[in-house]
């Protein structure tokens, strides 16, 4: 049976050339360059993966971004949530594909931000040589109230662009990494003040949670009104227990000198929810694959044997978690819309094409 489902698409601006990148990487470094150069790193492994409809494109082209958003619409994806990177003092990388959107009003598709609060550093993608240190790009800083006030200044257009996502008539905002802000508390109080007086009715706080690093709570007792629950890391260590093989696959893999982690996708997503998904501010994720091989060479992590059917599978079990809740709150964080590095995406593939969008299509009550 369909479920009526927020499903809300975790979106990547990086496929354009930025200064910073060329600089580290060469004139012209997007992604692609890293998907295109994947190679399998076992018997069955899907490498690399080449996009299909879209082709490799730039996200400075209007066309891709309307593309984008209509496949996204006719899957039942209720709007994206673009990757925003304020690094402290006015820095920012990888915003212009959403200044134009923001600017131009196209594409008419609902977006809300997703705070990336982290450093950019070289660690990104696998170096020439794997003993080469990391070199820090743009260190992610929190100077303080001025910056936190210039900070919300620049996102309160989108705040109050009809194209918004809300909740309880909130402006919907993610914070990638809540821990690693000192003051998170005191910013989500200014935040929230500012907002008020500036004619909203507040912001809607979403912290992501990893698993391994903070406690549903902890991030509540900080001021967020939900939390994002990843569940990936408690998966894993799940999957592990549940299956001896995968021990002396791993052993064998470090004896030969290789660091991958290799799952299966099927363990992934027997594990990945949990009771608290039930809860009113809980949002759980849907993960259509995962795959760092393009970003990591042999130290990535591997969900091998992600198919369009199991992952209907994991959209139909994770909705179950959301039907009971208020209409506000049946929120699904997909992740993600456009991850190739992290070979976690639903745009089409040479080997899927759009079954990934059809298998979510046919899980949600499309409006």
């Amino acid at each position: 049976m369909k479920t009526k489902a927020r499903v809300i698409a975790m979106y990547l601006p990086q496929y354009h050339p930025i200064p910073e990148n060329d600089k580290y990487w060469g004139k012209g470094f997007t992604e692609w360059r890293n998907v295109v150069l994947a190679r399998p790193l076992f018997k069955g492994h899907y490498q690399p993966r080449i996009p299909a409809d879209l082709g490799f494109y730039d996200l400075r082209v209007p066309e891709v971004r309307e593309a984008q958003a209509e496949m996204a619409r006719e899957a039942g994806i209720e709007g994206f949530m673009y990757w925003h990177y304020w690094l402290g003092n006015g820095r920012m990388l990888l915003q212009r594909p959403f200044q134009e959107v923001l600017k131009s009003g196209k594409p008419d598709y609902p977006f809300c931000l997703g705070w990336a609060n982290h450093s950019w550093t070289t660690k990104t993608w696998t170096k020439g040589k794997q003993l080469q240190l990391d070199t820090m790009i743009m260190e992610q800083l929190y100077p303080g109230k001025k910056d936190y006030v210039n900070h919300f200044n620049y996102v309160l257009p989108a705040f109050k662009d009809k194209r918004y996502i809300t909740v309880d008539g909130k402006p919907l905002f993610v914070v990638y990494d809540p821990l690693s802000m000192p003051d998170m508390k005191y910013f989500i109080e200014l935040w929230k003040s500012m907002a008020i007086e500036n004619g909203l009715k507040g912001i809607h706080f979403v912290g992501l949670r990893s698993g391994r690093t903070s406690s549903m709570q902890k991030l509540l007792d900080m001021g967020f009104d939900a939390v994002n629950d990843r569940s990936m890391w408690e998966a894993e260590a799940q999957a592990v227990g549940a299956k001896w093989k995968r021990r002396l696959i791993s052993l064998f893999s470090r004896r030969m000198g290789l660091m991958l982690s290799k799952y299966e996708y099927k363990d992934i997503i027997r594990y990945i929810a949990t009771e608290d998904h039930l809860l009113e501010n809980n949002y759980p994720t849907i993960l259509p694959g995962y795959d760092r091989t393009a970003r990591a060479g042999i130290r990535a992590i591997i969900y091998h044997n992600a198919t369009p059917e199991l992952f209907k599978q994991h959209v139909r079990n994770t909705l179950t978690y959301v039907e009971n809740k208020q209409e506000e709150h049946k929120i699904v964080f997909l992740k993600s819309w456009n991850e190739w590095g992290e070979g976690n995406y639903m745009e089409p593939d040479l080997k899927y094409g759009n079954q990934f969008l059809e298998a979510l299509r046919e899980e949600l009550v499309i409006d």
